[in-house]
């Protein structure tokens, strides 16, 4: 099976997650989370990491990941991992291939024209958010 990554960084407010417009297929166009492959012999943590940084500039040193959840698609023999921050501090964002924007959590995450994954990006929001609600109380999207 195939690995990867999907890095859902949160605004320190908890506001706003980071997106990029995907440049190639899947989904080119669609925003989405960053993300991308886990190499062979790579620990997946360590290629989360180095996935954020290589296309945000977001290092270590500004955020935790956290492992959330994995999406297992058998049939395209794909295992998509997923992984959840809090950015700490302000950052320059530097982009790699796709363009990065800084989107508002709300009900727009539902409009499956603009963006990509067949509307697990809402499911998985929804997710962290439900978990993180007791420590955080971000109730609201």
């Amino acid at each position: 099976m195939r690995k990867l990554n999907l890095i859902v960084v949160f605004s320190k407010d908890l506001k706003e997650a980071l997106f990029c417009i995907r440049a190639k297929e899947p989904y080119k166009g669609l925003y989405n989370f960053v993300g991308g492959k886990v190499e062979k012999d790579e620990d997946n943590e360590t290629a989360a990491y180095r996935e954020l940084f290589e296309e945000t500039g977001i290092s270590k040193e500004n955020i935790k990941l956290d492992h959330f959840m994995d999406l297992n698609y058998f049939k395209y023999e794909n295992n998509i991992q997923v992984y959840y921050g809090i950015l700490e501090n302000e950052v320059k964002l530097v982009e790699e291939k796709n363009k990065l924007f800084w989107l508002p959590i709300n009900e727009k995450l539902l409009d499956n024209k603009k963006f990509a994954g067949n509307y697990n990006i809402p499911h998985i929001i929804r997710q962290i958010k439900v978990y993180l609600k007791n420590g955080v109380g971000i109730d609201k999207y």
